[in-house]
């Protein structure tokens, strides 16, 4: 129990006063709806937190290179960007961009009219798609495309993926194809912007990925040269630089995620509360996942994780070109590929326990 509540506990806390909230923000139309947004936030925060697991895992294994520092940073300050920054500010500069309404008039927007924000910002959809979904393939290409690669759990698809990992570029060249293809399935005539957005999406990866490299270049000459840091250095450091990867990372998770909540609610204030329970508890879990060496004990999971990443991309592309995919559907789909990747690591460490060392 003390275990539980030594990596949930913050959770747990945040989740309470959450609910709370959202009873006020829903009162303010009388008890009864008060009671509605208590079970709309809860409902978003499990939904969030089950469609999320292939996020902390993955989320785990970065973080499984940073120092205790940039650890806290990620669940603090990362904690504040998630929960405020892409559930909030997100969605308002968004619907800001696309209208011709000022930024106040947009906050306003989301009492005074949620069905019309609701509405500018559900029809970004497919600008949303594209970007989220291309950097989502870029991660997980580059995993499976990894010529260095040598561990396997679907070994006759990921082995010949490894190969063609040789290939100089082959995720970015595998993920434009992709979204090319897509592009020309988009209705309406919104294929160049949905395009432009996944094209986007893959500079991004690329930039971030970049900085990472710069970073780690510059930290390994001042290390043979023996040369000091400085307190200021120490902050843009590697840990620095996978604090933004980790954070761009859960944008492009969060993404389909805050424009898939209108299906339950218009009220920006009750999202951002039920799915910011959800983005808590996958940062507990991703420290809990971390400090258990979980990803050691069960060799596939995290292959299992990235698979899943696949399939999320798959399906962001597929709502983009008109292919509705019900939430519960994509859950279940990315939880069976993680169950079945912890299966498979079980009876993995079954078989080695049997054979003599």
């Amino acid at each position: 129990m003390s275990s539980v509540f030594r990596y949930f506990g913050g959770s747990i806390v945040f989740t309470a006063v959450a609910l709370v909230c959202a009873y006020f923000v829903g009162a303010n139309s009388g008890p009864g709806v008060g009671m509605t947004a208590v079970l709309t936030a809860a409902m978003l925060g499990l939904l969030e937190t089950s469609l999320s697991f292939d996020n902390a895992v993955v989320n785990a294994k970065v973080l499984m290179t940073m120092d205790h520092f940039w650890r806290k940073m990620f669940i603090t300050v990362g904690i504040l960007i998630a929960v405020f920054g892409m559930r909030v500010v997100f969605p308002l500069i968004i619907v800001w961009a696309v209208s011709d309404n000022g930024l106040w008039t947009v906050v306003s927007m989301t009492w005074k009219s949620p069905m019309q924000f609701q509405k500018i910002l559900v029809e970004q959809h497919i600008l949303v798609a594209g970007f989220g979904g291309s950097f989502l393939w870029m991660v997980f290409t580059n995993f499976f495309f990894d010529s260095e690669k040598d561990e396997h759990w679907l070994q006759w698809l990921e082995r010949p993926m490894r190969k063609l990992g040789k290939m100089d570029s082959v995720n970015v060249v595998v993920t434009v194809i992709i979204s090319y293809v897509f592009s020309k399935f988009i209705h309406g005539g919104k294929g160049a912007e949905f395009l432009s957005a996944a094209v986007l999406g893959v500079v991004t990866y690329l930039l971030v990925e970049g900085f990472t490299s710069l970073i780690q270049a510059g930290n390994k000459e001042e290390e043979q040269k023996d040369i000091p840091k400085l307190a200021v250095a120490k902050l843009f450091s590697t840990g620095f630089a996978s604090f933004l990867y980790l954070e761009v990372l859960d944008a492009s998770f969060s993404f389909d995620g805050v424009i898939g909540a209108f299906a339950l609610t218009n009220n920006l204030l009750i999202i951002a509360l039920g799915l910011g329970i959800g983005a808590m508890f996958v940062r507990s879990l991703t420290i809990k996942l971390v400090e258990a060496g979980t990803l050691a004990t069960y060799k596939f999971l995290e292959h299992g994780a990235f698979w899943a990443i696949g399939a999320l991309s798959l399906i962001m592309y597929l709502k983009a070109a008109g292919v509705e995919t019900p939430e519960i559907v994509s859950g279940t789909i990315g939880a069976g590929l993680i169950g079945l990747s912890f299966l498979s690591s079980l009876r993995y460490n079954r078989v080695k326990a049997t054979k003599p060392t």
